[in-house]
């Protein structure tokens, strides 16, 4: 089970895994105001790193001022947002549009409504390990697109649980089905509750593979973990026990193998 997973970034947190320095830390949000820019350019200015170059030669400067105003500028030129406090009255707020400072390494994430849109990241919501390669491949594409596709994500997690349901025996082409064959084989309450989840999460209609436009990006967030934990009950358990059980001596192995054949000819 992946326990980074409740780390992943959203807007109703206050504290989530950092897309800049990927520490779980607090985060500050901050409205964005909007002021108008007048004067002659009535464009956008860019500083650059002439600027820097002429203020570290400028002797008329002192020192001091000198290194506080190249940070300054280097902080400017360096690409990313900057939040500094002004007086300057601004009277129209950006709506939909806010960001969040990072508590540890003091860095601004630029939300639009409930997706970052600054910095560019994945979001790491890793595989279990236990998972066949051909379902990872749908998790690993899920995890790369949920930021701008949730529908999509989504679409391609019940696509892995449609073929977790082939890697166990079933067909795969009714999930309802196929969870009832499990539950007749032995599938475990626990289990059969995270797959039934999947089955019903967002719309019980859909069918694995299709968007459904009532996808968004919490149940996909939902869908990743369940991927997750069904596959460690279902794949990653069995596995672990019966390799417990085959670093058993032979002698105590065939002597269970015994006891169970006298049971059967008893029984």
């Amino acid at each position: 089970m992946n326990e980074k997973f409740d780390t992943i970034p959203t807007i109703d947190k206050l504290s989530f895994a950092c897309p800049h320095c990927g520490a779980y830390s607090g985060q500050t949000y901050y409205d964005v105001f909007a002021s108008r820019i007048t004067g002659n350019q009535r464009t956008p200015t860019l500083p650059n790193y002439e600027a820097i170059e002429d203020i570290k030669n400028d002797f008329n400067i002192d020192a001091d001022t000198r290194e506080r105003v190249t940070e300054y500028l280097k902080k400017l030129c360096n690409g990313k947002p900057l939040l500094e406090k002004e007086d300057r009255y601004s009277n129209k707020i950006v709506r939909k549009v806010w960001l969040s400072e990072c508590y540890s390494c003091r860095e601004v994430s630029v939300w639009v409504s409930d997706k970052i849109i600054y910095p560019s990241h994945r979001i790491e919501i890793l595989p279990n390990e236990d998972m066949p390669d051909h379902i990872k491949d749908h998790f690993v594409e899920a995890q790369m697109i949920v930021n701008n596709s949730p529908k999509g994500a989504a679409a391609l997690l019940r696509l892995c649980i449609q073929q977790l349901c082939i890697e166990l025996g079933e067909k795969g082409k009714n999930l309802d089905t196929d969870i009832a064959s499990l539950v007749k084989k032995g599938l475990r309450p626990a289990t059969q509750q995270a797959l039934d989840v999947v089955r019903v999460v967002g719309n019980e209609a859909v069918h694995p593979g299709v968007i459904n436009l009532n996808d968004d990006r919490s149940i996909a967030y939902k869908l990743f973990k369940l991927v997750n934990l069904i596959i460690d009950q279902m794949i990653s358990h069995p596995k672990q026990i019966s390799e417990i059980y085959d670093s058993l001596p032979p002698a105590k192995l065939a002597a269970i193998e015994h006891r169970d054949k006298k049971d059967k000819k008893n029984s």
